[in-house]
C-alpha cells in the first residue's frame, strides 16, 4: 500500500451522473496535492452492486439514498457520509424540434402526454419521474411510450438519434450531448434534484491513514474553491 502523497492512489467507484465533473475535480486535486484518484463511473445500481460484492474501493460516490443503503447493509462506514453535490433534473428534446412550454407541472403534464415517446434513466430521476406519472394518473397512458436507455446508453442520445421525443436526466448527463437541445430544469413546483454523496467502504476501515486521505480528498469535493467547477457541469443548483 502506498502511504507517501506524491505516489498515493485512491481509488473510487461513482455513477454516470458526475463521471465528468468529477475528472475535472480528480485532474485539480492531483495538480494541487499529487495524490491520484481514479474514479470508475458506471450504472449507480452496478456501482452499489460492486460495493456489496465487497470489490476493493477506497471511495464511493453515488446518489445519498444509494450512500445511506450501504451505511445499512453495512458495506460503507457509518458516519462517512459526506454530500457534496446536488443535481437537477433537466429536459431535452432533439436539436431543432419544437420546444414544449415547461414552465409549471401542468405545462409539464402537458408536454409528456403530448410525447409520441419519451424517455428518462433507471436511477433516482427515473424512479421520481415514474412516481410522478402515477401521482398524475397517467403512468399507465404512457407506459408504452417510454424508451427504456440500454445500460451505459445516456437518454440525450436517444433523444439525438430520434428514438425519443422527450428526454429527462441530470443536467450534467445532458449539458455536453451533441444533437440536443437542452430546454432547461424541471419548473419549481416539480423540480427533483439529486444529492450526490461519497462514502468511505467498510474494506478500509481498520486503515486509518488511508481513511484519512479519503477524508481530506472528500473535504476537497465539498470546498467552496470548487464551486464554479460543478457550475460548469450543470450541478450545485440550489
Amino acid at each position: 500500500m502506498q502511504t507517501s502523497t506524491s505516489s498515493l492512489v485512491l481509488r473510487g467507484i461513482s455513477s454516470m451522473a458526475t463521471k465528468a465533473l468529477l475528472n475535472d475535480l480528480t485532474q485539480a486535486y492531483q495538480a494541487q496535492t499529487g495524490v491520484t484518484v481514479q474514479i470508475e463511473s458506471v450504472g449507480g445500481v452496478d456501482a452499489a452492486k460492486r460495493v456489496q460484492a465487497g470489490e476493493a474501493f477506497d471511495l464511493v460516490l453515488l446518489a445519498s439514498d444509494a450512500i445511506e443503503r450501504l451505511i445499512a447493509s453495512g458495506h460503507v462506514q457509518v458516519g462517512s457520509r459526506h454530500d457534496w453535490v446536488r443535481s437537477p433534473v433537466a429536459v431535452a428534446v432533439q436539436a431543432g424540434a419544437a420546444r414544449p412550454d415547461l414552465s409549471h407541472e401542468a405545462a409539464v403534464k402537458a408536454a409528456v402526454l403530448a410525447s409520441p415517446t419519451l424517455s428518462y434513466s433507471t436511477g433516482p430521476s427515473g424512479v421520481y419521474l415514474e412516481k410522478l406519472f402515477d401521482r398524475w394518473g397517467i403512468a399507465e397512458q404512457v407506459k408504452p411510450r417510454i424508451v427504456v436507455p440500454p445500460p451505459g446508453t445516456p437518454v440525450g442520445a436517444l433523444v439525438a438519434n430520434g428514438q425519443a421525443a422527450l428526454g429527462f436526466q441530470q443536467l450534467s448527463e445532458l449539458i455536453a450531448l451533441p444533437g440536443i437541445d437542452v430546454l432547461g430544469t424541471l419548473p419549481a413546483d416539480v423540480a427533483f434534484i439529486t444529492t450526490f454523496s461519497a462514502g468511505v467502504p467498510q474494506v478500509i476501515a481498520d486503515d486509518a491513514k488511508r481513511v484519512a486521505d479519503v477524508n481530506a480528498f472528500l473535504k476537497f469535493l465539498a470546498s467552496p474553491d470548487v464551486e464554479h467547477v460543478k457550475r460548469k457541469h450543470g450541478m450545485d443548483w440550489s
